[in-house]
């Protein structure tokens, strides 16, 4: 059962981390610029990406003989895991970390058809190359380190999870919402700007580097040090008008 856990958390690991370097790529094409920092977690991973791989290396491999149906399902499972994701984040912490309300064919901002698929060329791309190559890579690792290893990532992860959660928790507490759930590009760079100017304000360290991550972010906690910024950054524009 541990060697079992072992290898199912070695290839959720390696997916979120190969997911974490496609989300570098993709952001510094579309910002011009080199992205480095990508999701809310300090490692260099991304979970939605590790959960959606070992889903479609569970299911949607069986049917590998097919194209066009592992192009299908693999943009289906991974929309349903990004659509689930962007829910329960906005729930849990009154936060949007991403929105394709202006992208067409959009379902509530949370998932958009281009993003399906893409989803699902990679979809076609880990069933036919990357899972074959990382399952021939694991199946050299001795037992031993494969073990090794493994229960490192994990205990690194946890704690990684713990910081993270408790600083999002901080953010969302003692909430008042927003009428609105969506917050402008504009205001959030104002925010952005101001929390660099701001020194009353106790911002820490994982704050930032998530603010660094999702420069999108849409806020909807009117009473966190953070929204604080955004009534500061509101006035300050109806003043100059």
């Amino acid at each position: 059962m541990l060697n079992n856990f072992c290898y199912i958390f070695l290839l959720f690991i390696i997916y979120s981390f190969i997911g974490y370097i496609l989300e570098i790529i993709s952001c510094s094409i579309r910002e011009k610029k080199l992205i480095l920092n990508r999701g809310f977690f300090l490692g260099p991973y991304l979970p939605i990406y590790g959960i959606s791989c070992l889903l479609m290396g569970s299911f949607i491999i069986k049917y590998k003989s097919d194209f066009f149906t592992v192009f299908v399902m693999s943009a289906f499972v991974c929309s349903l895991v990004e659509y689930i994701t962007s829910y329960v984040l906005e729930k849990i912490f009154k936060a949007r970390w991403w929105d394709y309300s202006d992208r067409k064919f959009n379902i509530e901002g949370r998932v958009c058809l281009f993003n399906s698929f893409l989803f699902g060329i990679g979809g076609v791309a880990f069933c036919y190359l990357i899972n074959p190559f990382v399952m021939l890579l694991i199946g050299k690792i001795p037992i031993v380190a494969l073990r090794a290893i493994s229960l490192t990532c994990f205990t690194i992860f946890i704690v990684d999870v713990i910081i993270t959660i408790s600083t999002l928790y901080q953010v969302k507490i003692s909430t008042i919402k927003f009428k609105s759930r969506d917050v402008t590009l504009e205001i959030t760079k104002i925010i952005r700007e101001e929390l660099a100017k701001k020194r009353d304000i106790k911002i820490n360290f994982f704050i930032r580097h998530m603010l660094n991550a999702f420069p999108e972010i849409k806020l909807s906690d009117y009473s966190n040090p953070l929204s604080k910024l955004k009534r500061y950054s509101l006035k300050k524009t109806q003043n100059k008008k």
